[in-house]
């Protein structure tokens, strides 16, 4: 239907997620509009029934906590103080930025750009929400109100640099163009997308390089993840980031992330022994699969593959062959829930060879406790001794898969040690960025009609740079980046195979000729005064990307202990440009 916006409106779902297909809600069967939510905060119902889009190619957010009034009450003050001082229409430029990498690294995956432009997409004051801030500012004039209701991103300009982009500090990640009071309005649900997104996606890649390029890794924290959203963009973003899966059910059906999983040790304490499966005894063509596992089980005896005292328990034994049952193809067993040598690894031997004697194949063994090198050396050591007696050359190849609290530097001590781990299924550390939880991402103004606008700081580093700008990454002739330097936006962008004279921003000393082989912007339109201009990717795209990034750096520059600063400068006019700018803010002070 029609609106005073002049755009579409379009039902969601009751569900805090709502599934997009091609970028557009998929709606539930049922009439939304009578759908009622009830909040527990406030205990006041809430219709949710229309949420107006101006680009309907977009979608909405994903989950509908993303709205207007997820943000400071600062913000909604300040833009009052901006309507009563006749500035809300003021043309501002506001940059988004991080000033330290994260994990004390030297590189960042940028992550949460789709959800930012979802955002733009439906931002609005609906009348729940500005009946619910007219008891908050009691004293606020109807006007202001009648203000709010009208807003959305009709008049904004978004620059962004691409989603899964390697960024580094000091430098736009978004250039925000508009309206002074709606830019305002923006600064805090922007940043809530853009940090936390790039955060999970920069600690995967990490964990990732330190893992090892062949391995494997899988998001696993669902259960710890800090709450429902957390748990679905830490899926979302580690994908991005460079994992194979997760065991996120959900996130796999709303992001088509491959999901994973196998059993826990209650699936197998839940069987006491093999007279549990009495009536349960076929796979397949074969009548009784578990004489066939048994036999199998003798023979690794006989063979000496098994120890002669060793006393596997029947009750794994039980729960292995029930679990090969339900899925021949796909089993997977956890092994370390008794004794994981002499019994997990010898009854998932067993059940192999009895699969594999009917043409299945096993997938592999679980690890989730113990000294991971360790145990992973000695079942790759019984894997290749089954393998040899039963001519099964593929059985040495069996996976083995290992979680238990893996973090980066469990990852390099493995490395250090040796191990016969395949992939690493990874949790807490992952998901809630133990090593560090938050990325700082800051917000500041740095242009005013068409005046440069600019924050100091004994603090250097917290200085802001002002004006409009443009950010360009420099490559070599081997295609490998040498430096991002920042230019005004206006000025002339730099020239493959020109010398340019770069000057770092904070530094005097630091400064080069540069001539690049390749010059790439790295900030273009994203977001164009209501259409989204920006290329659509999906989540699998995105993160081949990242791999492809990933691989052109330095591996200095990615190393995980003492890595080496990636270059971001500024051109010489910019860098004239921002001293001239600091000397005119800075006051001097008169000593008597």
């Amino acid at each position: 239907t029609q609106s005073t916006w002049g755009v579409c409106f379009v039902s969601l779902a009751s569900h805090s997620y709502i599934k997009m297909e091609d970028g557009i809600p998929a709606l539930p069967k049922s009439d939304s509009r009578k759908t009622l939510r009830k909040q527990s905060g406030s205990l006041v119902y809430k219709a949710y029934d229309e949420v107006p889009q101006l680009d309907l190619t977009v979608g909405v957010p994903h989950t509908d906590t993303v709205e207007s009034t997820l943000t400071d009450f600062y913000q909604i003050t300040m833009v009052y103080g901006y309507w009563k001082a006749k500035k809300h229409e003021e043309k501002s430029v506001f940059d988004l930025y991080f000033r330290k990498c994260p994990f004390k690294g030297e590189f960042t995956i940028l992550g949460g750009i789709d959800e930012a432009i979802r955002l733009l997409n439906t931002f609005h004051f609906d009348k729940s929400q500005i009946e619910y801030l007219k008891t908050q500012l009691p004293n606020a004039e109807e006007a202001f109100f009648e203000y709010l209701s009208t807003l959305n991103t009709k008049d904004v300009q978004v620059y962004a640099i691409a989603e899964g982009t390697v960024v580094f500090p000091n430098v736009p990640l978004l250039r925000v163009e508009g309206p002074l009071a709606v830019c305002q309005l923006l600064e805090t649900p922007l940043l809530n997308l853009i940090n936390f997104p790039s955060l999970v996606a920069t600690n995967a890649c990490r964990h990732r390089l330190a893992a090892g390029k062949n391995k494997r890794c899988l998001e696993f924290g669902c259960r710890r993840a800090q709450g429902p959203d957390g748990a679905m963009s830490a899926a979302r973003y580690s994908y991005m980031g460079g994992f194979h899966g997760t065991s996120n059910v959900r996130a796999g059906h709303l992001f088509n992330i491959p999901i994973v999983g196998t059993h826990a040790h209650a699936f197998v304490t839940s069987f006491q022994g093999l007279s549990d499966l009495a009536d349960r005894k076929a796979l397949g063509v074969c009548d009784d699969f578990i004489a066939l596992v048994l036999k199998f089980r003798e023979e690794m005896k006989e063979k000496g593959c098994m120890h002669t005292k060793a006393a596997p328990n029947d009750g794994e034994l039980a729960a292995f062959i029930s679990y090969a049952q339900s899925f021949p193809d796909g089993f997977l067993a956890l092994v370390d829930t008794y004794e994981t040598l002499n019994s997990g690894v010898i009854n998932f031997c067993a059940v192999a060879l009895a699969l594999h004697h009917l043409g299945h194949t096993a997938k592999g063994i679980r690890l989730d406790s113990g000294d991971l090198a360790y145990l992973s050396r000695e079942a790759r050591k019984k894997f290749q001794q089954v393998a040899e007696a039963f001519n099964i050359p593929t059985f040495a190849q069996t996976t083995i898969v290992a979680s238990n609290d893996i973090n980066e530097k469990v990852l390099q001590a493995l490395n250090e040690e040796g191990h016969e781990v395949d992939t690493f299924g990874i949790g807490t550390h992952l998901v809630t960025c133990q090593a560090q939880p938050a990325l700082g991402v800051v917000y500041k103004l740095v242009e005013l009609n068409g005046e440069p606008r600019m924050k100091l700081s004994q603090d250097l580093e917290k200085t802001s740079v002002p004006s409009r700008k443009a950010l360009y990454r420099l490559y070599n002739k081997d295609g490998e980046p040498l430096m991002d330097i920042l230019m005004k936006a206006e000025a002339k962008a730099p020239v493959a195979n020109e010398r340019l004279f770069a000057r770092h921003l904070f530094d005097e000393r630091k400064r080069c000729y540069v001539v690049p082989s390749k010059v790439e912007p790295l900030l273009v339109l994203a977001w164009d005064k209501g259409k989204k201009v920006s290329e659509t990717r999906t989540i699998t795209e995105i993160r081949d990307f990242v791999e492809r990034q990933v691989a052109v750096f330095r591996p200095d520059h990615l190393r995980l202990l003492n890595p080496t600063p990636y270059k971001v400068s500024a051109s010489s006019a910019f860098y004239d440009f921002f001293r001239e700018e600091w000397q005119k803010t800075a006051p001097i002070f008169e000593i008597m």
